[in-house]
């Protein structure tokens, strides 16, 4: 039996999973479950589908995406992952009538966990939100997620986290705020409680390494504990809109991470090898314009390996930024070694059959 909570303390590399469309902009379902077969073949530990990187456009009426494109991933995960543990979370977002809809439609799809969007909730009291969240987590395991304000986020705070992890449905928290003080008030809410079954991932993909090889020793945690009680907390793996892409190097860099994290000191080579992760991001997800081409800047490097058609979304709008490819150019070129043309090449024909 598939256990939930082991697995994802266990830490792993979770891709945002992308949407493949054609050139009429209509799914691409052949290149649909490619990439699926990718992320299971690549070693990642489960995929998050119906998210920021699979396109929030696809529960508009006109597409009607949401739940094929879910039953997709769902069908092609299990049949790719086999006997292997391999965990499928799905986007929830709205009020609370629209994430308990969709709740009930990825459990029935056989989704494991939801990870949940407050974006809907940005004038809304911690109460409220806690409120919501207990309703959401009655229905189906709760992935809590801190979003950046800059992508449609609100700032959340420690005492929120703090009440948010006392919600037993809570599996797991996405931690992406973007920013260092609003990340350790997540983890030193998880220490105060004192609970050892909730996983951190993070979502900073401006901080992925950082974050993945520090030893959080937050003294004081818990009520009437004292400071030599405090165990250090680890954020487990990573739940990443970058890891859709270059995967099979993301899952070989967690393992190394883990390795090194488990010795009693750390090599000064992690700073550099984060410096070089987070320049790779840059190019990616296109900051020098404010993340304006994030999901193509993903679909540009999806489709030079041959795994997608194209870059096209669902918003004709949205393309890459004037000199995004030429920057993607660059960091494929100066650091190889993150990325994984020639595993992709190996596999591309089986996961396209």
């Amino acid at each position: 039996m598939f256990d939930l909570r082991h697995h994802l303390l266990e830490g792993h590399v979770i891709p945002a999973h992308p949407l493949a469309l054609d050139a009429n902009r209509k799914l691409d379902e052949r290149s649909q479950r490619a990439l699926t077969r990718y992320y299971v073949s690549a070693g990642a530990g489960g995929i998050a589908v119906g998210v920021h990187t699979t396109q929030f456009a696809i529960r508009d009426p006109q597409h009607g995406l949401y739940e094929p494109v879910l039953a997709l991933a769902a069908e092609t995960a299990r049949a790719a992952a086999g006997s292997r543990p391999f965990v499928s979370i799905a986007g929830l977002v709205g009020r609370t009538a629209q994430a308990l809809s969709e709740a009930s439609n990825a459990l029935e799809l056989g989704y494991h966990a939801g990870l949940l969007s407050l974006t809907g909730w940005r004038d809304a009291s911690d109460a409220e939100m806690l409120a919501h969240c207990q309703e959401v987590a009655e229905v189906i395991p709760l992935f809590g997620f801190y979003l950046q304000p800059a992508v449609g986020g609100r700032v959340l705070s420690y005492d929120f986290w703090r009440s948010f992890v006392e919600i037993p449905g809570v599996v797991a928290i996405k931690i992406a705020p973007f920013n260092r003080y609003r990340t350790l008030d997540v983890i030193r809410a998880l220490a105060d409680s004192g609970r050892k079954d909730v996983a951190l991932y993070t979502g900073n993909d401006d901080s992925i390494v950082l974050d993945l090889a520090t030893r959080f020793s937050l003294r004081g945690a818990g009520e009437g504990t004292s400071e030599a009680e405090t165990d250090p907390v680890h954020i487990a793996g990573g739940l990443l809109g970058h890891w859709s892409v270059w995967t099979r190097a993301a899952v070989l860099l967690l393992d190394e991470i883990k390795r090194a994290r488990g010795k009693a000191h750390l090599s000064a080579d992690w700073l550099t090898r984060a410096a070089l992760v987070t320049e790779m991001n840059a190019a990616l997800f296109d900051v020098r314009h404010d993340f304006a081409g994030s999901i193509a800047g993903i679909h540009e490097v999806l489709r030079r390996q041959g795994l997608m058609q194209g870059i096209w979304c669902l918003d004709e709008t949205e393309g890459l930024s004037p000199g995004q490819s030429e920057e993607i150019d660059r960091v494929i070129r100066s650091y190889p070694e993150l990325t994984d043309d020639a595993f992709v090449t190996e596999g591309l024909d089986e996961w396209r059959r």
